[in-house]
């Protein structure tokens, strides 16, 4: 049976709608997958910025350790000094628990400095891991959601493609 005009048209519509449909899921898909990679890069930024964070903690802790040592310097130096103005002998017992305890606060001072800091870089190194399993979770969730896309677009291509054939058959095109 030979096809009238009408049939030609609604046949390559239908086709050409299963392909609109394709070509439309798969750059849905590509813009998921986009997505996803554009997250996970403002998620990465994050563990740059942790970083710079943690050398500015290291930093600091640095500074404060020499701020102290001058500061523990020049507590000595006085007590020395007050103690040579009183009179009193600088070997003396009590000028040497004083000067050995003034050592003791600094050195425990630092330790609790050097703990704290510890505490602080873990917590950041736990941060950093978690933006980066982020950040890879994002990418994993943008190629999902692409390729469920990218299911759905075949699936209606297909489907096109099977109503096609389903109306060429009806209207006798392959007897």
């Amino acid at each position: 049976m030979a096809l009238g005009p009408f049939e030609i048209i609604s046949l390559g519509m239908n086709l050409i709608g299963g392909l609109q449909q394709k070509r439309a899921a798969d750059r849905a898909a590509q813009a998921a997958r986009n997505a996803g990679d554009f997250n996970a890069k403002i998620i990465e930024r994050n563990i740059d910025l942790l970083g710079r964070q943690s050398d500015l903690i290291n930093q600091n802790l640095i500074m404060q350790k020499e701020r102290n040592r001058t500061a523990f310097e020049s507590l000595q130096s006085e007590v020395r000094a007050n103690t040579a103005y009183a009179g009193i002998d600088m070997a003396s017992a009590t000028t040497q628990m004083v000067l050995e305890q003034n050592a003791r606060e600094l050195e425990y001072e630092e330790k609790v400095s050097d703990y704290n800091n510890a505490i602080t870089q873990m917590q950041i190194a736990d941060a950093q891991e978690d933006s980066r399993l982020q950040a890879e979770l994002s990418r994993m969730e943008g190629g999902a959601q692409a390729a469920s896309l990218q299911s759905q677009g075949t699936a209606s291509m297909i489907k096109a493609f099977g109503d096609t054939a389903k109306m060429a058959d009806t209207m006798g095109v392959f007897e």
